[in-house]
This record gives structure tokens, C-alpha cells and sequence, in this order.
């Protein structure tokens, strides 16, 4: 399963892809999860099964969801995001996609 976080950046998010990863390493989960700007999306998203968008770019959703129709694509929780709770967004991004 792959999962794309992405915001201005790349940068904050990607403390929070660390803890992610941590948390579906307890859980016994293989995933890819990756950070990344919004403008580079284009070239990473083949195989991607969610995007999920940083608050501070939540205008981009409507955008981001049009340039990449066949991927769900849904913005984190700002608490979530704030306190960067891996578990949580990781859980939220599972039952998205229903896993």
C-alpha cells in the first residue's frame, strides 16, 4: 500500500510520515509512505492508493482530487496534524481507503 502525504513543501510532513511509519511498523504493516510537495505529485503517484493533504493546503483538495480522479484524496485533521499523531492519520488514511 502506498500513501502520499503532501503539503507546500514536504518538509512538516515529513516528520509526520516518520510516525507513521512507526506506527504501522508496530502494527506488522509493510506500507510505502511518502512527503512531498503538492507540485510534485504528478511524477509519484502511479500505484498510489491515497493522498493525503496537509491543512495548510486543505484549498487544494477540490484541485488535487480533479488532477488525480481514480485516487481518494482527503486533507488531515489539523489537531491530528498539529500534534503529530502518526498513528491516528494513519488510521483515519486505512479506513478511507478500507483497509
Amino acid at each position: 500500500m502506498k500513501i502520499i502525504l503532501a503539503c507546500a513543501a514536504g518538509m512538516s510532513t515529513s516528520m509526520l510520515v516518520e510516525r507513521m511509519k512507526e506506527s504501522a511498523d508496530q502494527k506488522g504493516m509493510e506500507l510505502q509512505i511518502d512527503a512531498m510537495p503538492v507540485s510534485s505529485l504528478s511524477s509519484h503517484t502511479e500505484g498510489t492508493d491515497i493522498i493525503l493533504l496537509g491543512p495548510q493546503v486543505s484549498y487544494m483538495e477540490e484541485k488535487v482530487a480533479a488532477d488525480y480522479p481514480s485516487i481518494p484524496v482527503r486533507v488531515i485533521e489539523m489537531m491530528d496534524y498539529g500534534m503529530m499523531n502518526g498513528e491516528k492519520v494513519l488510521a483515519d488514511a486505512l479506513i478511507q481507503i478500507g483497509r
